[in-house]
């Protein structure tokens, strides 16, 4: 039976439970993890406080940095067994699931070399004072995250928590969380104090809970549906803690008459069929100006067609949808465009030899999409794009920020007045001009508006996130 991992050491789940884990690729239980209860979350907050009351909360900015950056080193020097972890945890492509693995080691140098670079500043005031603001650690974080990019989700979230000085608590999505119990022996290996870090595997509907809600917690981070964000909100509220979210999105990619299509459509495509199309800022509607819909439309069909679902280790477009449960709703989104009569443009390849229990999706384009179906409004968070047509620009910003969400839009024109009015007139956390996606993107502020979230997360921004400001007013005559 797997183990929790909590102020420094592997220990059993109090209830002694434990949870199947099953592999996306066959369907089939290949391993169990430790189910944590509101017990466990409780030693888990206590060791976190200890951590920053003790030496971890005294330690210099500069020394935090430096464990920062060696933990990444040790990411990179167990990149492969990682990367092996995470695409079994997942059903990535391992090129997929090594790239995240590069991901959260860079989070960690990133945040390595920013911890002694957050610095105050002095408020000119009255004769006689010296007013001072400083930035100071928010004390214990926890941290709920999902299971699309469980490696990538983990540097994210701890590595700038760390870098303030706060000790974590992360309870990783039951269906993924592998990667995150072997990176905390890593971390150790790398001099992280004991109860800086600490893993409480579960369900969300325990472990998750009693984190949410624990009364020693001082900010939670989430990242996962609309519906969980207001659960997890609403059970901060007891305690008036502050929550970082990132709730998804209906992102969309604007696509004008004078665009470089030769650029365009392959990046169109790769922006939802990116994970299987699981991920929050994918790309999932494709806006195109009236008078070159069919071409455009054209040519992301053939380039749809070429995309191949397949094993991970064939290194395919798309390998599994993650998770049981996930699988089954992406199917029956599909099914139900289908019966409503939605046109079909296109559709993606499945290789022959998957395994009958796996969790495969085969990805699909739709349009005509109405501007008042669900799949226009609603997130999928599968390979499914939906092509729409708008006339302008006044069409394709109502179009564009037509849903409940605000997360990532992309605009492609080579008109460069254009691109700079839609980008002030889209709304989200990130706008791509004539490209899409971070790339990684540990440098850039993300989150967004409405139903996407509130709180910025990577860049220097995340800093500010997971700290809180001090007044110190000395009066000296």
């Amino acid at each position: 039976m797997s183990t929790l991992y909590i102020d420094g050491r592997k220990v059993p789940a109090t209830g002694g439970q434990s949870i199947p884990v099953y592999s996306p690729v066959t369907g089939e239980v290949y391993a169990e993890i430790a189910r944590g209860m509101p017990e466990d979350i409780d030693l888990a907050v206590k060791a976190a406080r200890s951590a920053v009351n003790g030496d971890w909360g005294r330690m210099s900015a500069t020394e935090r940095g430096r464990i920062l950056v060696r933990i990444g080193n040790g990411v990179l020097a167990n990149i492969e067994e990682l990367a092996e972890i995470e695409a079994k945890d997942t059903g990535k492509p391992i090129a997929l699931a090594r790239k995240d693995i590069e991901a959260l080691a860079r989070y960690f140098e990133f945040y390595g070399g920013a911890a002694d670079k957050v610095h105050g500043e002095v408020i000119p005031y009255l004769s006689g004072y010296t007013v001072s603001v400083v930035r100071e650690a928010c004390g214990v974080v926890g941290h709920i995250i999902p299971w699309n990019y469980p490696a990538q989700m983990l540097g994210r979230t701890i590595a700038p928590a760390l870098a303030m000085g706060n000790a974590s608590i992360v309870k990783p999505a039951e269906d993924a969380c592998m990667t995150s119990l072997r990176f905390a022996e890593i971390a150790a290996e790398a001099g992280l104090p004991a109860g800086a870090l600490n893993i409480v595997t579960g369900y969300g509907r325990e472990a998750g809970a009693a984190l949410a809600g624990h009364p020693g917690i001082n900010l939670i981070t989430f990242t996962g549906s609309p519906d969980v964000g207001v659960a997890i909100q609403t059970a901060a509220a007891v305690n008036h803690v502050k929550c970082v979210l990132e709730l998804g999105g209906k992102c969309p990619q604007v696509v004008f008459a004078d665009a470089d299509l030769d650029k365009a459509v392959p990046v169109i495509v790769g922006a939802i069929i990116q994970n299987a199309g699981q991920t929050c800022s994918a790309g999932s509607r494709v806006l195109i100006q009236k008078e070159v819909y069919e071409d455009v439309i054209t040519r992301v069909a053939a380039k749809f067609r070429e995309v191949r679902v397949g094993l991970p280790e064939t290194s395919p477009d798309c390998g599994p949808i993650i998770t049981k449960a996930q699988f089954g709703r992406v199917n029956q989104f599909i099914q139900e465009c289908k019966d409503s009569d939605l046109p079909v443009i296109a559709e993606g390849a499945m290789d022959n030899d998957l395994p009958k229990g796996g969790y495969y999706v085969r990805p699909t384009l739709f349009g005509p999409v109405p501007r008042d179906h669900k799949l226009a409004r609603e997130e999928v968070f599968g390979p499914v794009l939906a092509a729409l047509s708008f006339d302008d620009e006044d069409d394709a910003v109502a179009l564009a920020n037509g849903t409940d969400y605000g997360l990532v839009a992309s605009i492609w024109s080579e008109n460069g007045a254009r691109q700079q009015r839609m980008a002030k007139r889209l709304e989200g956390g990130q706008v791509f001009i004539n490209c899409y996606g971070a790339g990684g993107g540990v440098e850039l502020p993300f989150g967004g508006i409405r139903k996407s979230g509130h709180g910025r997360e990577k860049g220097l921004l995340a800093l500010d996130e997971f700290s809180i400001t001090k007044t110190v007013v000395s009066h000296h005559g």
